[in-house]
C-alpha cells in the first residue's frame, strides 16, 4: 500500500473514535471518584453496589433515629411506614422496647453522627445483609440486620 492508495479519511469514523475515548475517560473518572467518596466500603464489598439497596435502609434508619424521629425509625425498622394504624402486628418487638434499645437511653445513646462503613454477607450465607455504621464515632460500630427479601431490619446476629 503507497501513500496515494491511503483510505479516504471518514469524518463519520473519527467521530465516533473520538465519542468512544471521551466516555471511557468519563467513565474512568466517575469510579475513581466513587472509589475515592465511599473508601473502606468498596474494599470490603467485592460488587460495589451489590448492597446498596440494605445500606440505603439502614441510612435512612440512622438519618431518622439522628433527627430523634423515633416513630418513622421504627416504620423504618419494620418496613412499614404505617405502623401507627396497626401496633398489634408488632408485639414481638414493640415500640416501647424499641425506643428503650435505640432511644437515648439506650446502647448508642443520642445519635449525634453516624456513617455507613461496611455491608456484606454473613458467613456462610443468610437471607440478609449485615451493615456496619459508625455511630458517634465510637470506634465499635453497630451493627444491623436488614433483610434482604422484605427491608425489615434486625439486630445482627454476627
Amino acid at each position: 500500500m503507497t501513500l496515494l492508495d491511503a483510505k479516504e479519511y471518514d469524518a463519520e469514523k473519527e467521530r465516533k473514535k473520538r465519542k468512544r475515548i471521551i466516555t471511557t475517560v468519563a467513565l474512568v473518572l466517575v469510579v475513581s471518584f466513587l472509589l475515592e467518596v465511599t473508601g473502606t466500603v468498596l474494599l470490603k464489598t467485592p460488587l460495589w453496589f451489590l448492597y446498596w439497596p440494605e445500606e440505603r435502609v439502614a441510612d435512612r434508619f440512622f438519618d431518622a433515629l439522628q433527627k430523634q424521629n423515633y416513630e418513622a425509625a421504627y416504620g423504618v425498622w419494620m418496613n412499614d411506614p404505617q405502623w401507627q394504624q396497626h401496633p398489634d402486628r408488632y408485639q414481638k418487638y414493640p415500640f416501647n422496647e424499641f425506643y428503650r434499645d435505640w432511644g437515648p437511653g439506650g446502647e448508642w445513646g443520642l445519635i449525634k453522627s453516624h456513617k455507613l462503613y461496611a455491608a456484606g454477607a454473613p458467613p456462610g450465607g443468610g437471607t440478609g445483609v449485615i451493615v456496619d455504621v459508625t455511630v458517634n464515632d465510637r470506634a465499635q460500630p453497630a451493627r444491623v440486620w436488614v433483610e434482604k427479601r422484605d427491608k425489615t431490619m434486625s439486630f445482627s446476629p454476627f
